[in-house]
């Protein structure tokens, strides 16, 4: 083939967009085909509609009143037909209307004399037959939107975040005064702290997924969340090579202020829907369950320079302000798939802190030539998981 020759074949090409949207143009015929001929069709007569409807929410506004969010997470349209409450029909007003989409939502207003404090079974019954069931474990009025209440969940929030990490924080002027290895040991300690913060973040999330809606892949949405999240904080960290004590501290601040995020949004639904409403010892287990957060946020600290009292304060913030975000979209517009995917990225976050505090663990033993996985360390990681599986005792409900 001579030069002119290639140069015309060269000349004759299809432009490059034209190459990339070849394929999709032919894979949009192809559906447009399929649609239009409808082969499916031949099967709706020998099946029935499958039909998922999910009960998001139930509210209780104010007394004698019950507020119910749905969801359509099947694949076929759904109407609902009656609502059993207590196992008897009772009157209701849906919003939008009783026609579902796919995914399309809708609000049930009921008058129904409940009882404060007991459970109530609510049952959704579609055209079809199916029922949908729902079991209330206690009935208690809903905080109503006002702004003592946004107060509230606000300092609801500094309550359980921002204090308890601040109060750990002040363990660093003892941890300054302590001797090498034991500085290693509180670092393994720290690690100890954020492997529990992981596996229960991973099944916090993994309990919420079971009640998504199928549509939404839970499951999927859980680990594909967290190794995204890992990545570009690992991408990140990679960029900026900050290693200092301050950037790990930071970087700790961070994966825990994910956490507390998706923590605080449980908290918020818990209070608004009444199931933290049995005794106030779960603000005070969730106090001391992050205290431990503020330790392992200050051990870094201590192999550099005695930082400011404002970058104590700005990490403070970032780990622990979290929660109150998260106790107001909680409290106020609480959605499942948010806090799946808010405890996934503060899974992911929480593991990437675990790798850069692993490393620098390395680091201080071959510089001090000793074993990065001596007998005192090993102490130290299983002391962190301990501690924090005896404070989730008063969590844990």
């Amino acid at each position: 083939m001579t030069v002119q020759q290639a140069e015309k074949i060269k000349k004759n090409n299809l432009p490059k967009w034209v190459l990339a949207l070849f394929p999709l143009v032919l894979l949009a015929g192809l559906v447009a085909l399929f649609i239009a001929l409808d082969p499916l069709s031949f099967f709706t007569g020998t099946f029935p509609p499958l039909e998922q409807l999910t009960i998001q929410r139930v509210l209780f506004p104010e007394k004698n009143q019950i507020q119910v969010s749905v969801i359509n997470g099947g694949p076929h349209t759904i109407t609902i037909a009656q609502v059993l409450v207590d196992d008897a029909y009772w009157q209701y007003e849906i919003t939008p209307g009783n026609t579902l989409g796919r995914l399309e939502e809708a609000t049930i207003q009921l008058t129904y004399p409940w009882v404060d404090g007991e459970p109530l079974p609510i049952t959704l019954l579609t055209a079809t037959g199916l029922t949908f069931i729902h079991e209330v474990e206690v009935a208690v009025t809903s905080p109503e939107s006002s702004g003592a209440s946004f107060l509230a969940y606000g300092l609801l929030g500094i309550y359980v975040g921002v204090i308890p990490v601040m109060l750990g924080m002040l363990w660093y002027p003892f941890m300054r005064r302590i001797d090498r290895r034991w500085l290693s040991a509180i670092l393994a300690l720290t690690v100890g702290l954020l492997l529990f913060l992981f596996v229960d973040t991973v099944l916090e999330a993994l309990e919420m997924a079971a009640e998504l809606p199928g549509v939404f892949q839970g499951v999927s949405l859980v680990i594909f969340g967290t190794l995204f999240s890992l990545g570009v904080l690992m991408a990140i960290g990679q960029r900026r090579g900050d290693h200092s004590p301050t950037g790990v501290a930071t970087l700790i601040a961070l994966g825990i202020g994910l956490h507390n995020l998706g923590e605080g949004l449980a908290i918020g639904a818990a209070f608004a829907t009444g199931a933290a409403a049995l005794g106030s010892f779960l603000v005070i287990g969730f106090t001391l369950h992050n205290i431990t957060e503020g330790i392992g946020i200050a051990a870094p600290l201590v192999r550099g320079e005695t930082p400011r009292i404002w970058t104590f304060a700005g990490l403070a913030v970032l780990a622990g302000a979290p929660a109150m975000l998260g106790t107001w979209i909680g409290g106020y517009a609480f959605s499942p798939f948010l806090a799946v995917l808010f405890l996934s990225i503060g899974a992911g976050a929480i593991l990437q802190v675990i790798w850069e505090v692993g490393k620098l663990l390395l680091r201080d033993a071959q510089r001090l030539g000793q074993p990065a996985v001596s007998w005192l360390n090993f102490a130290g990681i299983t002391a962190g998981i301990l501690i924090m599986y005896l404070t989730a005792f008063m969590v844990k409900f």
